[in-house]
């Protein structure tokens, strides 16, 4: 007995040695499948001798953004080679063909494997987005730490691709103006993550931050505020601050440009027909109330004291088309967002000319209304080859035919969109907005309701209400920050940390792989990440 004691314990000692001398890394979000290799086959990353080699010239931009992150991070130089040479032995390889594990019959562009061993690193992908995906869970098998001599990788098996094909993170600009070097650092955040949308909330009541060459008041006045309120809404007094600012048409290409670069589609979104404040501040005549006095709002919320609805008019539906031609001349993105949210009917129930035109059409209400204007955008855009996006208020009065809803609301506007056949993003304002305090007692001025990290984690995108086939109108998931009380960039940083790793593990991981007390673990090595990257979260959490 004490000799099957002796060798179980020694068994066990074994084991434990193993795991000690293999550990797992902390990926995030987790992987599909991975299996450990041994420390023998690590991959040693050499000064300048180390090369990494593309077969294909679509995988030339994975390739930099890896060798442009070492060179950052770890002050290593490598070189970029198209040339095969079988017998070279410190290569990181990207090839793109289809994975050996692809799954059946699916030929997924955004999956990839990755295998390390001691004299190579292989990325697979069919597509060069998978590549980059690859780059992305490569520079986290790094070591977190900028001078790690030599810089291993850990010897692993990786087969991996997303759960959702709908990634996404919004950023409102309107409330608080961020410039365009920040918004590139946003998006590699989101790319970091394995995110592949960007919603960039381009205007509001509080300002217009994209130049439109054919209205140029929207940014001449628009895009300028001559204060802001002081704390919460309803606030205590005015800061008498001018705030303001706005992309060109040039920078705006410049950050497409970026994004694309990275795998991600950037959705513009043009609010209508409420929230408009900053456009009837440029152009009262497209107001319900025009010889009313008309500025951008200085204030947030819902507005029933000051007009912020626009009058759905010929003239309106004019200046919104020629809007919308050089909004969808500059971004690629076959999606374009058009708000819907928050319309204050008070407006057009006191408009002589709305209420008519709800006689004229046989409209049933000013819900009825609302429906009638999105439905005309929405045809607009179709016709131009583009879909429409829009808070899930478009539900109101009759969903436009070809429309794509943003569940903001809770779950149910996502639920009756999907029953309708119509694509789905759920971004619910109690699990997905980022503006929401971290903590119950927090040490920033933030919107003042509670988002902990743990509910971020374990919200679940489909509904179980939904049958299979309704589910599968489920398009994915998107978290919100809404700028109100985020004033600078390293808010925006503390605010989004570490909630949008919450956020990638719950769009990209399969659903049975989730699991907090592991995910917090993993986000140890995570902030040492961070630490290194420079990239501001809270110490509460360590």
């Amino acid at each position: 007995m004490k000799i099957f004691i002796s060798m179980l314990s020694a068994l066990l000692c074994l084991q434990l040695s193993s795991f000690a001398q293999y550990p797992t890394p902390s990926l995030i979000p987790q992987p599909v499948e991975m299996k450990i290799g041994r420390t023998t086959d690590n991959f040693t990353i050499a000064n300048k001798s180390t090369q990494v080699f593309i077969s294909d010239n679509s995988l030339r931009p994975s390739a930099e953004f890896f060798i442009s992150f070492i060179k950052k991070y770890y002050l290593l130089d490598l070189t970029l080679t198209t040339t095969a040479d079988p017998n070279r032995k410190n290569v990181i390889n990207l090839i793109k063909e289809y994975p050996a594990q692809q799954r059946t019959n699916i030929k997924n562009p955004e999956q990839y494997s990755l295998e390390v061993l001691a004299k190579s690193v292989t990325i697979r992908s069919s597509a060069p987005a998978g590549a980059f995906y690859g780059i992305q869970t490569l520079i986290q098998l790094l070591p977190p730490s900028p001078k790690p001599f030599p810089l291993q990788i850990k010897a692993v098996s990786i087969t991996d691709y997303p759960r959702f094909a709908y990634r996404g993170m919004h950023l409102d600009v309107s409330r608080h103006f961020f410039d365009v070097s920040f918004v590139k650092k946003y998006i590699d955040y989101l790319a970091m993550h394995k995110l592949n949308y960007f919603h960039w909330h381009l205007t509001d009541d509080h300002g217009w931050r994209i130049e439109i060459k054919k209205h140029p008041r929207l940014t001449t006045v628009g895009a300028w505020r001559d204060g802001s309120i002081i704390g919460l809404y309803p606030g205590k007094g005015n800061d008498d601050i001018r705030h303001g600012g706005y992309y060109t048409q040039a920078e705006v290409k410049e950050v497409i440009k970026y994004a694309a670069d990275r795998y991600i589609t950037i959705i513009p979104e043009i609010e209508m027909p409420g929230h408009s404040m900053a456009v009837l501040a440029a152009y009262p005549e497209l107001s319900t109330t025009p010889k009313q006095p008309k500025k951008v709002a200085e204030t947030w919320g819902i507005f029933n004291k000051f007009n912020n609805v626009l009058l759905p008019s010929d003239q309106t539906f004019n200046f919104l088309e020629e809007v919308l031609t050089e909004v969808m001349a500059l971004f690629p993105s076959p999606y374009i967002h058009i708000g819907g949210d928050e319309c204050s009917k008070i407006w057009w129930k006191q408009s002589a000319f709305s209420q008519q035109l709800i006689k004229e059409k046989g409209l049933k209400d000013e819900n009825g209304l609302q429906s009638y204007f999105i439905h005309r955008i929405e045809k607009f855009v179709n016709s131009k080859g583009k879909t429409i996006i829009g808070w899930d208020e478009i539900l109101d009065g009759g969903l436009a035919p070809n429309a794509i809803v943003m569940s903001w609301r809770g779950e149910k506007g996502g639920i009756a969109a999907a029953k309708q056949k119509h694509k789905v993003i759920m971004t619910p304002e109690n699990f997905m907005y980022f503006n929401h305090s971290q903590f119950l007692k927090d040490d920033s001025l933030t919107a003042a309701r509670y988002l902990p990290l743990a509910d971020v984690y374990n919200y679940e995108p489909v509904p179980t209400v939904l049958t299979p086939a309704e589910a599968k109108y489920i398009w994915g998931g998107q978290g919100n920050l809404w700028t109100e009380y985020i004033t600078n960039p390293a808010k925006v940083e503390y605010m989004l940390f570490p909630r949008l790793d919450a956020l990638s593990e719950v769009l990209w991981s399969p659903k049975p792989k989730r699991n907090f007390v592991n995910f917090k673990e993993r986000l140890k090595e995570q902030f040492r990440r961070y630490d290194m990257m420079g990239v501001k979260y809270s110490k509460r959490y360590l």
